[in-house]
């Protein structure tokens, strides 16, 4: 499972903020968190920048 969600959070941000940050519908990242949608790389290093961490934290541990 990602740490979207966990990362979203402590930054204060909505979903609605996050998705209009990195370009993409609310829902999708709504689906990103659930783990019901594989962001491509790009939508991936895009939402590590924006929530200031890497991917490796985001996605990986």
């Amino acid at each position: 499972m990602n740490k979207v969600k966990y990362y979203r959070i402590k930054r204060e941000l909505t979903q609605l903020q996050l998705a209009t940050h990195v370009g993409v519908a609310r829902q999708t990242i709504s689906l990103i968190e659930s783990g019901k949608y594989n962001p491509s790389l790009k939508l991936c290093i895009n939402i590590a920048k924006s929530l200031d961490t890497d991917l490796n934290s985001l996605f990986w541990r």
